[in-house]
């Protein structure tokens, strides 16, 4: 039996699982703390959220003017009036669709509503990434202490919204097409997040799940339509035509996609847009073999990997991706979980996933401090894991004893 330095795996995992969790949640009530004037004065000018961007636009589409969310002047103005005068402006570049949940979350006090936005989102992040992982407390401490996902807490963002529709879609859709499309079609409020989940569909003979997605998606936009008027539409594209994800609002370094990847290692805009679409055309390749691969079967292994790989393709192929959108990664860690409770783990796997922790946790710092966007690495690895374990032949003796060790978690 394999053991590491005569302690089991499966304790050692238990043990960094947990003390990760509580280094970041400590380090997290330190930096809030700090950002309140627990240890000094504020700092000038007053910290902010992305979620004042999503509640400052809701204000707007409240007083009957969603248009001006997309006029940075008007937007900039609302966010200093709901957090502090002098706030550095968020701008807002959603689809009108997410001012569907934008307008009634701003008619809450400011702070009630972070609150409630992030706190019900996270909860439906991690108890829907559980239940892919079986369930256990060692996952649901293991996906908590996710590095990305105490970044998209801090920066107040959507990040949880967009893996619950995710994560419900993947689980839904054997059972469950017509509501596994309807969560689908959701992700139209950050549509980049949903580029290829019509190619895993299509490849996986999910008919009903493709035109339940493609209904609820347009259900969205005509109530948005409908509710905020076709000039806030109008608002939207504008701004989205003309601005390039990476020469936008965010600083290139906040960037964990190939095409920003490209652009912090000196490459031109030429060649970081063909890096960019060769990891999207690969990705798209993978999900669609991977979802083929699945079709009509019923070993839960294979549709465990074709999840995955939608997952962990799906952040590879977004041509805008923000550091805190690697809580999404999560999940296919998740779904790479439950394959490896039946067939077991590799030791290269098991390195690649500690791997893509850390890369996750420093995915940020390394950006401003080294040029260098470690961060595009973690669903790389992970699709890699993915692939590894659709094409490679059984495990051997040893690596499953390591993977029944690992994944003896209760």
């Amino acid at each position: 039996m394999t053991t590491w330095r005569g302690w089991r795996p499966s304790w050692t995992w238990r043990a960094a699982a947990r003390l990760l969790l509580v280094g970041q949640a400590a380090g997290f009530a330190f930096m809030v703390a700090g950002t309140h004037g627990a240890f000094g004065p504020q700092p000038v000018p007053p910290t902010t959220t992305d979620f004042a961007s999503f509640y400052a636009a809701g204000v707007l589409a409240n007083r009957a003017t969603p248009d001006l969310a997309y006029d940075q002047a008007a937007h900039g103005a609302v966010e200093s009036q709901v957090v502090a005068p002098g706030v550095e402006e968020k701008p807002f570049v959603n689809p009108p669709v997410f001012l569907l949940l934008c307008a009634p979350l701003a008619r809450l006090p400011y702070l009630v509503a972070f609150l409630a936005f992030e706190g019900v989102t996270f909860a439906a992040w991690l108890v829907l990434g559980t239940r892919i992982a079986g369930g256990g407390a060692l996952a649901a401490i293991a996906l908590a202490a996710c590095p990305p996902a105490w970044w998209a807490l801090g920066w107040g963002q959507n990040s949880f919204l967009s893996a619950s529709l995710l994560a419900a879609g993947t689980l839904l859709l054997p059972r469950r097409p017509l509501l596994a499309g309807a969560a689908f079609g959701a992700l139209c409020f950050k549509p980049h997040l949903a580029m290829l989940v019509p190619v895993a569909l299509v490849a996986g003979g999910f008919g009903r799940a493709t035109l339940a997605a493609a209904a609820s998606a347009a259900a969205l936009v005509a109530v948005s339509a409908l509710c905020f008027g076709l000039s806030t539409w109008q608002a939207f594209l504008s701004v989205a035509m003309h601005t390039h994800p990476a020469r936008g609002g965010h600083a290139l370094a906040a960037h964990v996609d190939f095409y920003s990847a490209a652009t912090l290692l000196g490459a031109s805009s030429g060649t970081a847009t063909a890096v960019q679409a060769a990891a999207t055309g690969l990705s798209a390749l993978s999900v669609a073999w991977l979802w083929r691969r699945a079709r009509g079967g019923k070993a839960d292994g294979d549709r465990a990997l074709a999840n995955a790989g939608l997952i962990a393709g799906t952040l590879v192929a977004a041509p805008f991706l923000l550091f805190y959108d690697l809580a999404i990664a999560g999940l296919a860690a998740c779904w790479i979980a439950r394959h490896a409770r039946r067939q077991g783990w590799t030791r290269a796997e098991l390195f690649a996933l500690a791997a893509s922790t850390g890369f996750g946790l420093v995915a940020y710092p390394s950006a401003i401090l080294m040029h260098a966007a470690l961060g595009s690495l973690v669903p790389l690895a992970l699709l890699s894991v993915v692939l590894r374990r659709a094409t490679s032949h059984p495990l051997r003796r040893s690596d499953r004893q390591v993977g029944v060790l690992v994944t003896s978690i209760d």
